[in-house]
C-alpha cells in the first residue's frame, strides 16, 4: 500500500496539476498560433513569393542517374522557422506576463501584512510595553 500511498500524494501535488493544467492550455494556445500562421500569415508570404503555399518553394539541384531533377525542398523549411519564432515569441510574451503578475502579487503580499501578522505584531508591540 505504500506505493499506492506514494502515488497519490505525488499525483495531487499542486504542482502536478498545475503543470497538466498549463501542459492543455498550452496546447490550446498551440493550436491558434498554428491556425494564425496557416490562414494568415504563411498566404500572406506565399504571396509575395507567387506562390500556391510556402511547401511549393523549391530549387532544382539538377538530375539524378534516372534523369529525375532533384530538388531543394526550402519552402517547408522557411514556414516551420517562421512557425517555431512566432510560437517561441508567443511563450516568451505569455511568460513575461506571467512573471510580471506573480511579481506583483508577491509585492502586494509583502506590502499589506496578512490578519495574523498584523495580529502578531499587535501582540509583540503589547507584550513589550508592559
Amino acid at each position: 500500500m505504500g506505493m499506492i500511498q506514494d502515488f497519490r500524494d505525488f499525483a495531487l501535488k499542486g504542482n502536478l496539476i498545475d503543470m497538466a493544467v498549463g501542459i492543455v492550455m498550452g496546447g490550446a494556445v498551440a493550436a491558434i498560433v498554428k491556425s494564425f500562421l496557416d490562414n494568415i500569415v504563411m498566404p500572406l508570404i506565399a504571396s509575395i513569393f507567387k506562390v500556391p503555399d510556402m511547401a511549393a518553394l523549391k530549387t532544382e539541384l539538377g538530375t539524378n542517374a534516372e534523369g529525375e531533377a532533384t530538388y531543394m525542398m526550402w519552402g517547408n523549411f522557411v514556414q516551420n522557422t517562421i512557425d517555431f519564432m512566432i510560437l517561441a515569441f508567443v511563450i516568451f510574451i505569455a511568460l513575461k506576463i506571467a512573471s510580471n503578475m506573480m511579481k506583483k502579487a508577491e509585492e502586494e503580499a509583502a506590502a499589506d501584512p496578512s490578519d495574523e501578522v498584523k495580529l502578531l505584531t499587535e501582540i509583540r508591540d503589547a507584550l513589550a510595553n508592559k
